[in-house]
């Protein structure tokens, strides 16, 4: 088996939904679950921030031309069910389905199409990033899919590859720092060359993007997953040493 990472980055006006987070840097949303069938797509959606930005968010996942991670930008025609199931302690989870028409596709159907049945999905939205996790077997045709997908996105969404990697259950050692993309490492290669990790700092991100010639949102963006990459395995080495000194 492997696992297969890609982002996708929405234009404003594009998305009702990346509106929002784009608008409210503190939320977030991440998916429970997430099925597709050739004439059908749903998914469970748990998303965390300020009330303010849940109101949004949930206002942005009922407009009438919205369908859960449909691409067809134009009115599409599909039939879509919105249901919020929870709604409280700063904590709003949306269930979506809608039924494709003949114009209707997403990644999950180009996946399908591609990579066969059997697939898992796991996505991770912030801001205009909208992050894609496919585990697969490891004969799928990957390119073809990515290929296909840059073909369906259109000019208003970018597309980034992340990351193709193994998995392997018997592996007990991490390389947190060298199994990061390389767009992550480089930027913490520079943010901890350049003094951003200095107390007090020697440049701020703003600057540090206009340097490495990124936006500032990408830029945030990549070290925040490096930064949560190498806190987990920090962790999770933690309670391997804990766990092998209790045998």
């Amino acid at each position: 088996m492997r696992e297969f990472v890609f982002a996708l980055e929405y234009e404003r006006g594009t998305n009702p939904v990346a509106d929002v987070l784009a608008d409210y840097p503190d939320t977030s949303v991440r998916s429970l679950s997430c099925h597709v069938t050739p004439d059908s797509l749903w998914r469970v959606d748990h998303a965390t921030g300020p009330d303010a930005a849940l109101e949004e968010l949930e206002r942005a996942y009922e407009t009438a031309d919205y369908f859960a991670d449909c691409l067809v930008k134009d009115d599409c025609g599909a039939d879509c069910e919105v249901q919020v199931l929870d709604r409280s302690n700063g904590t709003l989870v949306v269930y979506t389905y809608w039924e494709r028409t003949d114009v209707c596709t997403s990644v999950p159907h180009v996946a399908l199409e591609y990579l066969g049945e059997g697939l898992l999905f796991e996505t991770y939205r912030e801001g205009r990033r909208y992050r894609w996790r496919i585990v697969l077997g490891s004969d799928a045709p990957i390119h073809e899919f990515f290929n296909a997908l840059g073909d369906e996105v259109g000019e208003c969404t970018g597309i980034e590859m992340l990351r193709l990697t193994e998995l392997d259950p018997e592996r007990t050692h991490h390389e947190p720092v060298d199994s990061l993309p390389d767009e992550q490492r480089d930027a913490l290669h520079a943010a901890v060359e350049h003094g951003y990790y200095e107390t007090p700092r020697r440049i701020e991100l703003s600057e540090l993007a206009d340097l490495l010639d990124v936006p500032r949102s990408t830029l945030s963006y990549r070290l925040r997953r490096a930064e949560a990459s190498l806190a987990t395995a920090f962790v999770d080495e933690e309670e391997s040493l804990e766990a092998l000194a209790g045998l």
